[in-house]
């Protein structure tokens, strides 16, 4: 089912557009990460997920009817959704009062109240600190009991904003783990963003790229600075001194552009191809279940993801020569 959709939204401050989004669409029950550097967008559209703030233009549908951005009407769509954020912040008391808190707003008996604040304290395994100050906690500490807050709300939605980037391995591991347990045992769609490109791997059905408020299905692990020139009546793509592409597009001059690493496979030298080009393997590894990722030295770093059947006819190994061919369809400008 589609819980959220987006049709040409966009999100301007002064003369900077901040969003521009023609088509987005979210389901229900499935985990979305948002990828991107610092100031692409990616907090500012948690917000508009949130209904924390109104898009300059454009429709946002939730739950298939139009979201009316009436502070009456906002308020009953809040409920449905949670934010986590990367620096949460807790009152100067204890765990209990804390995830007491919006329990109380929404007029939940005392004693169901302390039914469900222990529930969610033995999901995120901090049972032991209900009574606890909660300023006193550790970083990790404080997340899980952000996280059994939210949960305590039984929400359709989490937002979580790099909820793994100020705490230490362990504790980020422990918070990816709980984040997949929840997805899957109470079926809460998890919308969170993030720099960290292993952790969206193994945690997200979905996958956006972010950069200067536009949107991109295509893989965060190849971006580039890029310029578009005419040549002989073509468009050619060009990336540092090593790589032209002919690729489709309306425009020229400078820009960003990431190449989808779906849509870059490994040919053999004779084969007669444009957009070809050369490199040596730095690493290999497994990055599902039916893809292997390879990076790649071809004067910039490249990563490429290959069919498990077409590696093992292949094996390329590290240090190996190999011969690339870059699709044009494997270029999105940003």
């Amino acid at each position: 089912m589609s819980l959220y959709r987006f049709k040409n939204v966009s999100q301007i401050a002064g003369n900077n557009k901040i969003l521009d989004i023609e088509d987005l669409e979210i389901r229900e029950g499935k985990i979305y990460a948002l990828l991107g550097p610092n100031g692409a967008g990616k907090t500012t559209l948690l917000n508009l997920l949130g209904f924390l703030e109104k898009p300059t233009t454009g429709n946002i549908t939730f739950m298939g009817n139009p979201v009316k951005f009436s502070e009456k009407h906002l308020q009953q769509l809040r409920r449905n959704v949670v934010m986590v954020n990367q620096r949460p912040i807790l009152f100067t008391t204890s765990v209990y009062k804390n995830m007491e808190f919006g329990l109380k707003i929404r007029q939940v008996r005392p004693v169901k109240r302390r039914q469900i604040i222990e529930e969610n304290l033995a999901l995120v395994g901090l049972s032991h600190l209900i009574n606890a100050p909660a300023h006193k906690l550790s970083g990790g500490e404080t997340q899980r009991i952000v996280l059994a807050r939210a949960l305590a709300l039984s929400p359709k939605i989490i937002l979580c904003d790099e909820p793994t980037s100020s705490v230490d391995l362990e504790s980020q591991q422990t918070i990816t783990r709980l984040l997949k347990e929840i997805n899957v045992k109470q079926h809460i769609t998890i919308i969170l963003t993030s720099h960290n490109q292993p952790e969206v791997n193994m945690l997200a059905h979905y996958s956006f790229f972010i950069d200067r408020g536009k949107i991109s299905t295509a893989g965060y692990e190849n971006l580039f600075s890029a310029v578009i020139f005419s040549e002989s009546g073509k468009k050619t793509c060009a990336i540092d001194k090593q790589i032209r592409i002919d690729i489709k597009a309306d425009t020229t001059g400078p820009c960003r552009v990431t190449l989808n690493p779906d849509e870059i496979s490994i040919v053999s030298e004779s084969e007669s191809k444009k957009n070809k080009i050369t490199g040596t393997v730095l690493q290999v590894m497994i990055q599902e279940s039916d893809k292997i990722q390879i990076l790649i030295n071809c004067g910039i770093h490249l990563i490429i993801k290959i069919p498990v059947e077409q590696y093992q006819r292949i094996k390329p190994m590290v240090g190996d020569k190999i011969c690339l061919f870059i699709k044009p369809q494997a270029v999105h400008i940003l």
